[in-house]
């Protein structure tokens, strides 16, 4: 089964050579046959011409140049709309996720066929490094008014990295988040639409360069626009976007 990696990457110059040099490394290492497409959001740094020196190195290394409209949303959904293998995951540019983890994502998936795989930073054997202290009581009271809104049984939605088949890409379309909380809107979605999960613990770091483009302030009325689509859709929908073989 072939794994794409769809990376965003928006001025990430200093952190994109050591995140896919350790990427490619890794999953070679493990023999997982794979491509890494990395999603160059327009940035306005040299993360295009580093992009260009690290296919002489990386062999599996795609890249594409996102032009407009920009955004973290935007960029994912353009690798998820031209990704070749079998299953795909989001990654970040910022060395933040473990390769390693991925290649339990992946043993995971291949282990039980389900048709997504989540990491967990907050289940039994995850962990966060660094992570500053506003933001992480933010993500906790998020994930548990996720998780008593929707009844899903799942403690780290809003953590982008997460691993999907690409039946289970094609079955929660069409996307409407631009931004960030197009990482609640894909497991939420695939928890609503019947496709199967497994979570697995993985670990997060916290950058060594640059600034996180995540801005707080401007998320909040987003994720709860996402949040709430997905309980209308699971309460009035009728199961019209059930997957086929979880139809009740």
């Amino acid at each position: 089964m072939k794994l794409s990696v769809v990376i965003p990457a928006y001025n990430e110059e200093e952190s994109i050579p050591e995140t896919l040099k350790s990427l490619y490394e890794t999953l070679s290492f493990h023999a997982i046959d794979h491509e890494i497409c990395v999603v160059n959001d327009n940035s306005k740094d040299r993360t295009e011409a580093v992009l260009q020196e690290l296919q002489q190195e990386i062999p599996t290394l795609v890249y594409f140049t996102n032009k407009g409209p920009n955004g973290f949303g935007y960029a994912v959904r353009y690798g998820l709309e031209r990704f070749s293998g079998d299953c795909v995951a989001v990654m970040m540019a910022d060395m933040s996720d473990d390769p390693n983890d991925l290649v339990k994502f992946y043993q995971k998936m291949l282990a039980e066929n389900v048709d997504a795989v989540f990491g967990s930073r907050f289940a039994k054997g995850g962990k966060v490094i660094d992570y500053p202290p506003l933001k992480l009581y933010i993500n906790r009271v998020a994930n548990l008014i996720i998780r008593l809104l929707t009844g899903i049984k799942y403690n780290d939605t809003t953590n982008a990295f997460k691993l999907y088949k690409r039946e289970t890409i094609e079955g929660i379309k069409p996307f409407l988040s631009p931004h960030f909380n197009l990482t609640v809107e894909l497991p939420l979605k695939a928890f609503v639409r019947g496709y199967t999960f497994a979570i697995v613990p993985n670990s997060w770091t916290n950058r060594k360069y640059g600034e996180s483009k995540l801005k707080i302030k401007e998320m909040g009325s987003r994720y709860f626009f996402i949040l709430l689509y997905c309980m209308i859709e699971k309460s009035f929908s009728r199961g019209d976007y059930m997957k086929k073989n979880h139809k009740k």
